[in-house]
């Protein structure tokens, strides 16, 4: 072990400037034994720092390296794990727990001996020995750094270091000096005594040496003594000077003193000076207002544009000069108060003038624009308000003035605005609807009572007897089932038409008038009462199809204002006000157009469709689309109310017991109703609500036809099904409604069903015995009785064959098919052209049910011999002549 430590202090240690005190070979507890050196060192240059060192053996050669160092004033905790029992285990807690096994007790001893030294002697942080035995820890002696000499081996190590182990090692430079003194004397090797007596005299010399110097050196010590004493006495005199100067200089710093508080007093004045020069400034500047503003307010012309360009700069002025920020104490100041309320007077007249100026403006207009009613009358067109607007405008600067200085008064002139408006825009627009009525159903206004429409004493309606309402004269009432009958007579006249197309002109005309007028008047609204409009709130077209109609017209026609959130609802609000006529009047306008005609409740679905989605496309939430949007819903209903009022005089149609039914009224009209519809929809954005009353209609045709073939007496069930429903299939063949291919495809199906089941039925009379026969004959076979052994059966053997077939000979064929061409001539009407189609379809089931007959005799009854009297040509000579002779 002695090697090994000579081996790391010459290696690792000296090089660092470091000394080895002690050495202990461990390896870690609880893994593989792999071998390492706890070392135990100081420093050899002061401070001293003792550290615990881990050196380990290179796998590459013999040499060591050092792997980890740990300050000793890290050591928190040394556990020696049993103070009783030889245990080679011990703990070192650094910043954590280091677990170690030493290869001997006696070596861990030691080095935990060896810790507690340095311990004591260098940390004033006492480390914690736990299960240490008390003889290991010997008290060191209480050695001081001042009791310890200079210049030696204790400025590194101290006087304990010879107890921590005995052998000392040199360093190079005391080496190097026993080698020289060693090379100075021949025997210093072979005679060791002799050259240790040698080392003793000179020793012994330079002692005596030492000591004649110190007494030789005395007089001069008492020379420097003196002179000591001559240089304090020279620093007391000095001291006494300064002591002077100090009070001198104690004198000017008072006097500097004053003069500087003089200066800062001078200071401070100015400064104060200029503060209250810039107060006086911004007082002036920003609360003095000009003479020329002050006569403009007071005595300023309303009237001329001038006049309006000096009040509105000279209110901005008095604007400016009142909301003026003030700074802190400005309020307290009596001439800041005078002229305060100096403008608060001229804000108050000015507002006064204004208010009462505006005021007159508002009614000289409703007394100007009521002279120009008279113009409009004839014409339908609303008057132009453009003018008012214009000349108002000039106000909106003052109006945003008087907003924001007196709110109250504003609001006054709002509402009186709102108030005169209202009746000139109600008597404006009632004067407007009555023109359109005029125009609408043709009477004068004095007799125009929305009941009569001419000498008739009924309105021109649409020919379908499935829309129209009844319109009573001299209250004699027509029913709807006589009327759908009656109707058949009448076709969609050009009278008709030129109704239907004067209506939608005029209604177009009425919504193209209202609109400019209702945005013209917004816009307005909005600039002159400064209220911003904000595109918000979306869409009321969706809410307009679902919500009650009625329920928005009662909020704009009651007298209790809604609530104001925003100023868009203010400007919605004074839309209310102003035009709460428009809707009342418009649905008056809608239910007399749905009165003169059903119909009329398409061309308005469309057009209110086009204007509601054209003003949301502007604003969602104006009033116009809100009141076109409440419109529209009434017009939806009476759409919704024409389609169930078809539906329901479908139901009860009722048909003639004598005559043939024929193409069935509501089937035609079905088709009249479809071709208007899509001439009306063309393009137009409520497409989805025809689709569905398409739906609607068409189930309910389909319905009531199956209901009428069913009660129909004098006319087959086949027949009215495949009649009608061949009518049917051609109308949406040609109008080619996509929504109703299902239909479509569904009438034709019953068409051809109905075809094949009419000409089967109808079939079975010409040959009526020989269906029988065979028909027997077919039963016999699918009892089991084979084919060629039916004519072994008594009732079908050849003989009654044979007299059977002579029943028909081809003059009775001939006669037969004559008899059932005339009576499917009754059976079918000559509007739907189906006799040829019918007639073919009879004669090849004729020739079918001919070859059948053919096949059945060739099976049952083999080389009978047994033939029909007829052949297919002639069946079709037949069929052909027939044809021709009608």
């Amino acid at each position: 072990m002695t090697a090994i430590k000579h081996a790391l202090q010459r290696d690792i240690f000296t090089p660092n400037d470091e000394r080895l005190l002690s050495i202990v070979n461990v390896c870690k507890a609880g893994k593989k034994k792999k071998n390492c050196f706890l070392c135990a060192t100081v420093t050899t240059e002061r401070p001293v720092q003792v550290k615990v060192v881990k050196v380990k053996k290179s796998d590459k050669g013999d040499f060591y390296k050092r792997q980890i160092a740990w300050a000793l004033r890290d050591l928190a905790v040394v556990d020696a794990k049993d103070a009783i029992k030889e245990n080679p285990e011990f703990d070192l807690h650094f910043e954590k727990i280091y677990k170690w096994v030493a290869s001997s007790t006696a070596e861990k001893n030691a080095f935990i001996s060896c810790i507690w030294k340095l311990n004591q002697r260098y940390l004033r942080k006492k480390i914690d020995f736990v299960n240490v035995s008390s003889q290991l820890l010997e008290e060191l002696p209480k050695v001081t750094e001042e009791s310890v000499p200079s210049g030696e081996n204790q400025s590194v190590t101290g006087g304990d270091e010879e107890v921590v182990d005995e052998y000392q090692e040199l360093n190079a430079r005391e080496e190097q000096d026993i080698e020289i003194m060693m090379e100075g004397c021949e025997y210093a090797i072979s005679n060791a005594e002799a050259f240790a007596e040698k080392l003793s005299r000179e020793l012994q010399v330079l002692d005596g040496a030492n000591i004649q110097s110190i007494m030789a050196s005395e007089k001069q010590v008492n020379i420097l003594m003196k002179l000591l004493d001559e240089a304090l006495k020279e620093v007391d005199q000095i001291e006494l000077k300064l002591s002077s100067y100090e009070e001198m200089l104690q004198s000017v710093k008072e006097q500097m003193d004053q003069i500087s508080e003089s200066n800062h007093l001078i200071h401070l004045s100015n400064t104060n000076n200029v503060k209250l020069l810039s107060e006086i400034e911004f007082l002036v500047n920003h609360m003095d207002l000009a003479k020329g503003h002050i006569k403009a307010l007071q005595e300023g012309d309303l009237a001329s544009s001038r006049g309006i360009e000096a009040c509105t700069n000279a209110a901005d002025a008095l604007l400016q000069c009142m909301n003026v920020a003030l700074r802190p104490g400005h309020d307290m100041l009596l001439a800041v108060k005078q002229q305060q309320q100096r403008f608060s007077d001229l804000r108050e007249l000015f507002a006064r003038r204004l208010a009462s100026h505006l005021n007159n403006v508002f009614v000289q207009q409703g007394h100007d624009q009521s002279s120009t009613l008279a113009q409009h009358s004839v014409e339908l067109t609303l008057p132009n308000h453009h003018p008012f607007h214009r000349d108002l405008l000039r106000y909106a600067k003052l109006m945003e003035w008087l907003k924001s200085t007196d709110y109250g008064k504003y609001e006054g002139l709002t509402k009186n605005y709102m108030d005169y408006l209202s009746r000139l825009y109600e008597r404006e627009i009632k004067d407007f609807f009555e023109v359109a009525k005029i125009k609408m159903t043709g009477t004068t206004k004095e007799s125009k009572k929305f009941g009569l429409h001419g000498s008739s004493g009924k309105l021109t309606g649409s020919t379908s007897s499935l829309n129209k309402l009844s319109v009573q004269s001299s209250g004699n009432r027509r029913s709807q089932s006589s009327s759908l009958l009656d109707m058949g007579n009448m076709s969609a006249s050009d009278l008709d038409v030129a109704d239907r197309t004067k209506f939608d002109k005029i209604f177009e005309q009425v919504l193209s008038e209202l609109e400019p007028l209702c945005l013209a008047e917004q816009d307005f609204i909005s600039k002159f009462f400064k209220l911003q409009q904000h595109q918000s709130m979306p869409g009321t077209m969706a809410e307009a199809e679902d919500l009650d109609g009625g329920t928005l017209s009662r909020q704009h026609n009651c007298g209790t204002p809604l609530p104001v959130s925003s100023e868009k609802d203010m400007i919605r609000q004074m839309m209310i006000k102003i035009f709460r006529c428009i809707e009342p009047e418009l649905n008056n306008l809608i239910a007399l157009g749905d009165k003169i005609d059903s119909f009329n409740s398409l061309y308005m679905l469309v057009k209110m469709s086009h204007h509601v989605w054209t003003a949301q496309n502007v604003d969602p939430a104006s009033f116009l689309s809100t009141t076109l949007g409440n419109v529209l819903v009434t017009v939806k209903r009476n759409f919704d109310k024409c389609i169930s009022n078809q539906i329901r005089q479908m139901e009860e149609v009722k048909i003639s017991k004598k005559s043939k039914v024929g193409i069935l009224p509501f089937v035609a009209e079905f088709e009249e109703f479809a071709g208007l519809a899509e001439s009306i929809f063309k393009n137009a954005e409520r497409r989805g609500d025809l689709d569905k009353a398409y739906t609607k209609l068409i189930r309910g045709v389909f319905v009531n036809v199956e209901k009428v073939a069913n009660e129909s007496q004098k006319t087959p069930r086949d027949v009215v099904m495949m009649e009608n429903f061949h009518h049917i299939f051609a109308t949406l063949s040609r109008l080619k409604i996509s929504c109703l291919e299902a239909e479509k495809k569904e009438a034709k199906q019953k068409y051809t069903d109905h075809l094949q089941s009419y000409v089967i039925y109808s079939l079975g009379q010409p040959l009526e015995k020989l269906n029988h026969f065979f028909d027997g004959v077919e039963a016999r076979v699918a009892q089991g009785i084979r084919e060629e052994e039916v004519s072994y059966q008594l009732a079908f053997n050849k003989q009654e064959l044979r007299k059977v077939i002579k029943e028909y000979p081809g003059k009775e064929v001939k006669k037969g098919l004559d008899n059932l061409y005339k009576k499917v001539d009754k059976h079918l009407c000559e509007e739907e052209n189906l006799l040829q189609v019918v007639w073919h379809s009879m004669q090849d089931e004729f020739i079918r049910q001919y070859k059948h007959f053919e096949g059945l005799i060739a099976r049952c009854y083999p080389g009978s011999g047994v033939t029909m009297e007829f052949t297919i040509q002639d069946i079709l000579d037949y069929c052909s002549s027939i044809a021709q002779s009608h």
